[in-house]
């Protein structure tokens, strides 16, 4: 069962404070473990996530256009602005917008995927569990397998059948993979740590068309 437009947004505040929680337990040297995302250190991601969270779509195209274009450079900026200081200085900023609606622009599902995929980034190399809801997982991994904007995700999953093993979810046709919910939406996303828990003919298709750094 998917989310719908309306639930969305207080799934997206209740996985930020459940994040929040997390974060504010960090010794200081977790602060600078690589997490999912490659090349960024778990504080980056929270940073980005903050960004992305005090960001309008006007602000967006501002800062877009002062970065010449290059979303890539927009994003670094926007994490070197808010990784300035201490690691409280970052969690400070996060915590302050907990509870915003503004975004840049894009559906709604996508604000649902950026929380729940970069809490993960977050916490699998912190080994922090988490029990996320099955509606926030199977909402954002329809979302990803349909979309190739900035993610790619449904290319990677073309000709592929993907079945959860812990949800009602099952989606495509062909060679089959079959793990957890959260694994196979890291997986969509091009987290190779997601193929893990995966098993099935088609994991080896998936496998290869992880991101390559």
């Amino acid at each position: 069962m998917n989310a719908g437009s309306d639930e969305i947004w207080p799934l997206i505040h209740a996985e930020r404070k459940a994040l929040l929680a997390d974060v504010r337990q960090l010794a200081p040297e977790q602060w600078t473990v690589f997490s999912l995302c490659a090349g960024r250190t778990v504080r980056d991601v929270l940073a980005h996530m903050a960004a992305t969270a005090r960001m309008t779509p006007r602000g967006f195209f501002v800062k877009l256009a002062k970065a010449g274009f290059n979303f890539q450079k927009m994003t670094d900026r926007e994490i070197h602005e808010l990784t300035r200081g201490r690691p409280t200085a970052t969690v400070t900023a996060f915590a302050d917008l907990v509870d915003a609606t503004d975004h840049p622009p894009g559906p709604d599902p996508s604000w649902l995927g950026e929380t729940v995929v970069h809490a993960e980034d977050i916490r699998r190399p912190l080994g922090l569990p988490h029990d996320y809801p099955e509606r926030a997982l199977t909402t954002c991994a329809d979302f990803y397998r349909s979309s190739n904007l900035l993610i790619g995700g449904k290319k990677r999953v073309a000709g592929l059948k993907l079945t959860a093993t812990d949800a009602d979810w099952t989606a495509g046709e062909g060679p089959e993979v079959t793990g957890p919910m959260l694994d196979l939406l890291l997986a969509i996303t091009g987290r190779p740590a997601g193929l893990v828990g995966l098993t099935g003919d088609g994991t080896a298709q998936l496998r290869e068309r992880m991101p390559h750094h």
